[in-house]
Formats: C-alpha cells, sequence, structure tokens
C-alpha cells in the first residue's frame, strides 16, 4: 500500500489528518516569523524584536494594579512571566492559524500578516522608537511566516466531502515531512544567527565593562561602624550583596550599553552651558562614596524591594552648579530634572531635592565594582531619600530641566505621585511568618528606613501589649537603614509581632495601611508565629 493509500476511513481520524499537520504548519510559520525578526532586529537594533516591542506595549498600557500584582507575585521574575506568557499566546495563536489554513488557505497567511503588524505598532509605540525601522522587523518576520504557512498549508490535503464508503483524498505525507523538517532547521539556524549577531554588541558592552578600573573616590565613605550590623540571626546583611539587591524596572531586556560609546546630555531650562559627557570625563571628575538604602515605591509594608549598598560617583549638584543650574530657592526656572534612560524611560526628581546639600550621583560603581549591566552600567542616578520611581534612573543618557508643570514623566503618566519622598517604615526579618520558635527568650529582629532623615527609636508590640523598645545597632549615616533587635520572652500559644519606627522629625510610622500607590505604601509590619 502506498503512502497516498494510508489516510484513515475513521472520520474524525481524518479531520486530524488534515489539522493536526494544519496546526504544526502554523507552529513552523510562527518560529519561522520570530526568527527572521530576530534576525532583522540584531541588523537594526535588538530591542526592536517583535517579542520585546509587543512586551514593553504591554507593561506601558497594563494598570497600575496589575502591576503592582505581577511585582507582588513575581517578583523580579515578572519579565520572564510576561515573556514566557506571549511567547504562550503566540504559540497558540500559530496553530489555531495553522488549523484555519487548512480550509483557508490565503486568508490563514493573512493572518500571520496581521500578527506582524502588531508588533510594527507596537515596536513604533516605544518610547525609545528610532522610527519605521523599528518595525521592519516584525513586518520582515510576519511576511516570512506568511509565506511558510502559505506553502505548507498547500501541501496538505483539501478538505471536501466525502460519498459514503469512499477512503477520502491521499496526500503526500512525506513531501509535507520533508518541507515541514527544512523550514524546522531554517528557522532554528536563523534563529541562532540573530542570536549571535544580538549578542556581539553586548560583547563590545562587557567588555567595556571589564575594561573599567574605577579610579579611588575622592571623598570615600566613612567606615561602616562596628555594631551596624545586629549579631542576630536571621537579620538582613547591613551591605545588600550585588547579586541579592532587588532590581524592579521596565526592561524586558536589559540594555547593554558599550561604555566607550555612551554620551550623556544636560540641557534644558536654566541650563546656561549645555554640556555632553562622556564616561571618561566623568571618572576624570572627583568622585565621592557613599553608602545609600535605595527603596522601590511597590515594596509593600514588610516588602523586599529595600537595598543598601556602596555607590560611587559624581555629584550631581556640582554638575548641575557647572552648568549654569540654580534650584528654585535660588531663582531657578526649573523645578524638575527629568532623567532619560536609553530604553526610553522617564524619570522626573524634584530639582531642589537634588541640590539640597544631599549626596545625590550620578553613580558608576556598586560595592567597589563598575555597576552591573542590570543596574544600569555604564551611569546611574542615585538620590538619597526619593523612591527609585522619582530619583533612579538606569542606563542614563540625557539630563533636561523642566517643570513640572510643562512635562509629566513615565510614572506620572499613570497616576503616581510627582514627588514622593520615601516614608518612614520598619521590617521584621526574623522569625520569619508562621515561624516556630521554642518558649524562652526569642530574638526578633529586621531593620527601619527613613532615608536622609534617619532613625531614631523602633519599637515592638507583642499581640495587644505595650510598645517595647528595641536595641538600635549603631547607625552608618542617615541615608542608610538601621538594624535594630528586641529580645523577646516567648510564651507557649500564637502570638502576633508588630513593629514601628520613629524618625529623626519625630514622626512615627503610621498604622493606617495604604497600597503603594500613588506615593509608596504605609503601615506596620506584622508577623504571626506559634510558640511550642
Amino acid at each position: 500500500m502506498s503512502d497516498h493509500d494510508k489516510t484513515p476511513r475513521n472520520p474524525s481520524a481524518r479531520t486530524w489528518t488534515r489539522l493536526g499537520p494544519g496546526a504544526l504548519s502554523g507552529l513552523l510559520a510562527g518560529g519561522a516569523a520570530l526568527a527572521v525578526a530576530e534576525l532583522a532586529a540584531a541588523a537594526v537594533r535588538p530591542r526592536s524584536g517583535p517579542v520585546v516591542a509587543v512586551g514593553g506595549a504591554a507593561i506601558d498600557r497594563t494598570p497600575t494594579a496589575v502591576k503592582d500584582w505581577a511585582i507582588r507575585t513575581f517578583g523580579t521574575n515578572d519579565k520572564l512571566v510576561l515573556q514566557l506568557g506571549i511567547l504562550a499566546v503566540l504559540t497558540l495563536f500559530a496553530l489555531a492559524l495553522g488549523a484555519f489554513a487548512v480550509r483557508h488557505r490565503r486568508a490563514g497567511a493573512a493572518g500571520v500578516l496581521v500578527f506582524g503588524i502588531v508588533g510594527a505598532a507596537a515596536a513604533l509605540g516605544r518610547p525609545d522608537s528610532t522610527g519605521f525601522t523599528d518595525a521592519f522587523p516584525s513586518v520582515l518576520g510576519a511576511i516570512a511566516g506568511a509565506v511558510l504557512l502559505y506553502l505548507l498549508a498547500g501541501l496538505l490535503p483539501a478538505p471536501r466531502r466525502e460519498a459514503p464508503g469512499e477512503r477520502g483524498e491521499g496526500w503526500d505525507r512525506r513531501r509535507f515531512v520533508i518541507a515541514a523538517t527544512a523550514a524546522a532547521a531554517a528557522s532554528a539556524g536563523t534563529g541562532v544567527l540573530g542570536r549571535a549577531l544580538s549578542g556581539a554588541g553586548g560583547r563590545e558592552a562587557v567588555a567595556s565593562r571589564e575594561n573599567i578600573t574605577l579610579p579611588p573616590p575622592d571623598s570615600r565613605a566613612p567606615a561602616v561602624p562596628r555594631h551596624a550590623q545586629a549579631r542576630v540571626e536571621g537579620v538582613s546583611s547591613f551591605t545588600t550583596p550585588t547579586s541579592d539587591f532587588y532590581r524592579v524596572d521596565t526592561a524586558l531586556v536589559v540594555p547593554k550599553v558599550d561604555a566607550t560609546a555612551w554620551r550623556l546630555r544636560i540641557h534644558g531650562e536654566g541650563v546656561a552651558r549645555e554640556r555632553t559627557l562622556t564616561f571618561d570625563d566623568l571618572l576624570r571628575r572627583k568622585l565621592i562614596e557613599r553608602d545609600i538604602t535605595l527603596t522601590c515605591v511597590s515594596n509593600e509594608v514588610g516588602g523586599p524591594y529595600v537595598g543598601n549598598a556602596r555607590w560611587i560617583g559624581v555629584r550631581l549638584a556640582d554638575l548641575l552648579a557647572e552648568c549654569g543650574v540654580r534650584p528654585p530657592s535660588a531663582g531657578g526656572p526649573a523645578d524638575q530634572l527629568v532623567a532619560r534612560s536609553v530604553d526610553g524611560m522617564t524619570i522626573g526628581s524634584p530639582v531642589e531635592d537634588v541640590m539640597d546639600g544631599r549626596d545625590a550621583m550620578l553613580a558608576v560603581g556598586m560595592n567597589g565594582e563598575p555597576l552591573p549591566f542590570d543596574h544600569g552600567f555604564p551611569v546611574r542616578m542615585v538620590v538619597p531619600g526619593l523612591y527609585g520611581y522619582v530619583s533612579a534612573c538606569k542606563w542614563i543618557e540625557d539630563i533636561e530641566l523642566t517643570t513640572f508643570d510643562s512635562y509629566d514623566a513615565y510614572w506620572v503618566k499613570r497616576d503616581w505621585a510627582r514627588e514622593a519622598p520615601v516614608k518612614t517604615q520598619s521590617r521584621i526579618d526574623t522569625p520569619r511568618p508562621f515561624a516556630r520558635p521554642k518558649a524562652g527568650t526569642v530574638m526578633v529582629a529586621g531593620v527601619a528606613w527613613a532615608q536622609h532623615r534617619g532613625i531614631d527609636k523602633v519599637e515592638v508590640r507583642v499581640d495587644d501589649g505595650p510598645w517595647e523598645e528595641a536595641v538600635l545597632a549603631a547607625e552608618d549615616s542617615r541615608d542608610t537603614w538601621r538594624q535594630w533587635s528586641y529580645a523577646w520572652r516567648a510564651t507557649k500559644g500564637g502570638h502576633t509581632l508588630t513593629v514601628r519606627a520613629t524618625d529623626r522629625t519625630g514622626e512615627v510610622q503610621t498604622d493606617k495601611r495604604t497600597r503603594t500607590v500613588p506615593d509608596g505604601a504605609s503601615g506596620r509590619h506584622s508577623v504571626v508565629v506559634t510558640v511550642d
């Protein structure tokens, strides 16, 4: 019996014989479209690829509440989850188009083109879009996918009504398998080539970072006090290791910027002398080194998105003053500094805060090393006392002086506050929620922060009892968090432990619970434990 005579007689089997290869054709066409698009993106700009473009557009248009949920649920894996979700949707779409193309060959191929248009529109709508060249990868990939689906669908058996007892129309499976295998191999090769070419630019950036030797700072950070670290097992390290430092941003793909090609432009209202700086220009300036605790506005009460690191950089106020910038209190016309990232992100900071004497800087180093790519290499902003979304621009390439009335930065357009000083907060690190310590003395410990104001007192309450003062570890500076500990005489049964902090202005951490929007979460952190 020949291949042409092996069509199953069962009607459902005959349907699967047509739809199964059709769905496979759609999947192969989708894979080819992505592979060709990624290869084209390597030639144009890696961030113009359809997955990154659509993912970025999804982030831009996602309601704030959903973004907060994603960060709470998935943490720093939120972007990976989004990309996997996009690929899952593309897979289902491709399977459906392939099955549809069995009966409607041209319409199925046209469906691939429609999806390409969506990718192109997403690329054009990104804040860092360079124009129609960013749409090219999605369009070219869609054309390749549409052509492949049209050709593969042409090799499938054409559906038709069958007379009773008729076996059905046979088809050349061998020819289809050969064509499908060739398409899969070509797509895989194209994808590997695209990734290799995309990685070439990344390798140059990696090499530029490896070749950097940070000069010794002109103003060194004071030595961390001997007793800044509470001697309690389970409490956070005073200095957060770089590998453990939180990362919250909108970049689906971390920008790899070559430090030798990097430039920073300073311009705008009140800038008497515009400047464009290179990375070497910054390294030749006086550098400061400071321990500074950063906090993300998405950090829930008791959350993990806070960390302390030693930063090295150029004092931002000095650089702005050299350009003729004056703060509003000194008659300057600009009250907002808009920092722009290479990926199009805009972050607006109050000029007054940046120039009020705090150690706001353009950071080039973190914990003794050049900035990691995840944390903004080659240069990022660090401003003590402000939430990251109004201060901590990573991969910065442009600083524009303007006003809050004339421009809303990225997050402000999405209902976040224009100005956002960090709120006084504290967290219990140990015991962990639902822990089962033994009766007797149990050490309760954690961290408290009120950057640029400092922590003066931390208190702990057991159940509904009185507030008891905790022992504060030594303070490094008012710009860093402060550790604390409390020896609790634990009795058997279930208990709720609650902590509150008081900052140096006398403000006591509020018990009023609010969510992160619009200017950071508030409330007191509690953990429930059962003492055995």
